[in-house]
Order: C-alpha cells, then structure tokens, then sequence
C-alpha cells in the first residue's frame, strides 16, 4: 500500500500527460501536415471534447462491473489509439486518433480519484488526495519536456509511440500492484436505464452545479494557458521546442506547491475553508497577472508569475473539491466524478478552439481572459456557501 498513491497519481496523469506531450511538435507537424497553427488547436480539441463525452460513462460504469476491468480496457485502447495517431498520415486522421485516446483516457484518469474515496475517508482521504494531486501535478510540466527531448531523437511520430508504451505500461502496473477497490456487494446494476437515472440525479442537484462549475472557472482560467500552450509560448513569448519547461516548470510547482499545503492544513482545516482559501487566493492572483502583463509584456519571468499564481490556489482547492463532489453522492461516486470531469473538460475543450484563438494576441489578452474566468469560478462557489449556509456542510 506504500506506493498505492503512486499509481493512482501515474493512472491520473495519462489525461493531462496526453494533452501537452504533443506541443513542441505541433510546429512540424503544422509543417508536414500543411496546416495553420489555429488548425493545430484542433489536435487538443478533440482530444478533450472525446475525454469529456465518454468520462459521462467510464465512472457508472466502473460501479457496475468494478474500477479493475475498466481502467485496463480503457488502457488497452489507448495504446492502440497512439501507434494509429504515430502512423497518421495526414491531420484529418490523426484527429480521428486523437477522439479515440480522449474516449479511452478517462478510463484511468477519472477512476483514479475514485479509487482514493473508496479506500479512505475523512482526514485520510484528504491527506491522500493532496497527495495524488501533488504527484499528478508533475504531468503537464513534464509532458511537454518529454515531448520536446523525443524530438532530438526522432520526428513528431516519436512522441505517440511514447504513449502507446505508456498505455501497456499502465495496464501491467494495474495488473501487478492494484487492488479492486469496489467489491461486488456495493456495485450497481449493468443496466443503461439505471447508468442514466444515476447521471440524472447527479446533474439535477444544484449544489453539483455550483460546485463543479466553481472548479470548472476556476481552473479554466489556468487551463486557458496549458490548452494554448503553444501560442502563449511558441507565438508570443517566442520560445522553442526545448523551452517549454520554462512556463510549465513554475506552474506546475505552485500546482504541487497547493497541493502540499491542501494536505498540511487538512489535519485542522475543513475542505470547504480550503477550497475558499484557494479560491480567494486565485482571484487576487488572477488580477495581479492583468496588471504584470500590463507592465512587462512578454518577456520571460514576468509572463509567467501570473498563470502560476493561479496554479496555486487552483492546486490548494482543486483536492478539496473532489471529495465535497464525491461526497454528495456515496453510492455513486464513479457517476459524480464522471459528471463533474465532463464539465470541466467540456468547458476547456471549447475554450480551446473559441477562447484562445480570440486571447491569443498578446500576453496582456491571455491575462484578462483568465481573470475572468477564475473570478466566475469564485462567485458560484460564494454561490454556493451562501445557499448552503443553513445546512451542515457538504463532507
């Protein structure tokens, strides 16, 4: 059980992992395929809006039949996915490659954090899922370095032939060192109807809408720059293939960073006072990156202390959050985490091809769009503490 929240946190990197490996490759792949890098977004795009289709019902699912069978299906088609990506032969297939690893992705990404509820409760779960998210955090600042290193070594195929390794790697990861967490006498019936009125109930409760879409804003205003990581980066601050490190490292340290103290004030702090900690935080952060971007332009620190800032907060509230989700329903957590991943990733995934290409002209764009957005997140969940304010509180 030592490493149990190393594998969880490896099984929930493959989401974001997939997402930002492919960036220091889309300038040739741009190049080979004869596409503009507006049409490149596409390739994050679709990627996501699969992620968040099938994450409706990798959850469900996972409750009927066990977390186990899913998770090693779900890897199994991603492998196969990345070797058709790494042979496409043209944009309009390799989107198609692309779709079928966002289906498969969530099978391991979106049960990950199920499995930790499953085995924990109260201060545990809590400790652990800080501890999950702090490991999980590392992915999309070591995806794009990974990306950027296999592009010494070989073509923009390399990279998705790097995924299909990770797919096998993960299914004999899963085979050798993890448990089924949801044993047979708790699981749901296998049944359409019943998968659907689980999802039903999940999506008609306000207290969900409030919650998830707090996150969703919230943490959109940081993905608005990992989605556009290759304009915000390669465009406007005018950095290579091997420089991504110097926008993700950061970021994704403040991410783990939040993560951390998300664990330590865990011993005496509630999930609800941290993520409005974290949130508050974000807000302000968000406001400060408006007015650097202002001042500094693009230039490197500076374009940077914005988007981490965010991260930070973001990081601190996000672990939180997902146990007050997965607490409004006990008996269907794997549909609660399935509905609140498909709002999110929905979300980022139009902003992707509608947002940033609207932002994407200066650093100063960038910064106001996030701004907006993690405000929107801070005042559905003032929203939501003001309309709960007469109940116990959610966990």
């Amino acid at each position: 059980m030592v490493s149990l929240p190393f594998i969880i946190a490896l099984l929930s990197m493959i989401g974001p992992f997939s997402i930002d490996t492919p960036f220091p490759a889309f300038s040739l792949m741009a190049r080979e395929f004869g596409v503009a890098s507006t049409e490149m977004q596409l390739v994050v795009t679709v990627y996501m809006a699969a992620f968040a289709v099938m994450s409706i019902f990798h959850g469900p699912l996972s409750d009927a039949i066990g977390r186990r069978p899913v998770i090693v299906g779900a890897c199994a088609v991603y492998a196969l996915a990345s070797v058709g990506a790494a042979l496409s032969p043209n944009l309009a297939v390799l989107l198609v490659f692309r779709a079928i690893q966002g289906l498969s992705a969530g099978g391991s990404t979106i049960i990950a954090r199920t499995l930790v509820r499953d085995l924990y409760d109260g201060e545990q779960a809590q400790r652990l899922m800080s501890q999950v998210s702090v490991i999980f955090s590392i992915a999309p600042a070591l995806a794009p370095i990974i990306g950027g290193l296999l592009l010494q070594v070989g073509d923009w195929h390399l990279v998705f032939w790097f995924m299909a390794a990770l797919g096998l790697f993960l299914i004999a990861a899963v085979c050798v060192m993890l448990p089924e967490t949801h044993p047979v006498e708790r699981r749901t019936p296998l049944r359409i109807a019943d998968l659907l009125f689980g999802l039903a109930q999940v999506f008609r409760t306000p207290d969900f809408h409030r919650s998830a879409w707090a996150m969703t804003f919230a943490f959109g205003g940081q993905f608005l720059y990992i989605g556009g990581a290759a304009i915000f980066i390669g465009e406007l601050l005018g950095q290579g293939e091997l420089d991504y490190w110097k926008f993700f490292v950061p970021m994704v340290g403040c991410l783990m960073l939040g993560g951390v103290i998300s664990g330590r004030l865990g011993r005496r702090v509630s999930s609800t006072t941290i993520v409005t900690w974290g949130l508050s935080f974000s807000a302000v952060a968000s406001v400060v990156g408006v007015v650097i971007a202002m001042l500094a332009g693009p230039h490197l620190p500076w374009a940077v202390i914005g988007p981490s800032l965010i991260a930070l907060g973001v990081g601190a509230a996000y672990p939180n959050q997902n146990l007050l989700i997965l607490d409004l329903f006990p008996r269907r957590r794997g549909s609660v985490m399935s509905a609140a991943t498909f709002t999110t990733l929905m979300f980022n995934a139009i902003s992707a091809v509608t947002i940033t290409p609207l932002v994407g002209g200066s650093v100063v764009t960038f910064a106001l769009a996030a701004s907006i957005l993690v405000l929107l997140g801070l005042s559905f969940w003032v929203w939501h503490l003001h309309a709960t304010r007469d109940r116990r509180p959610v966990g």
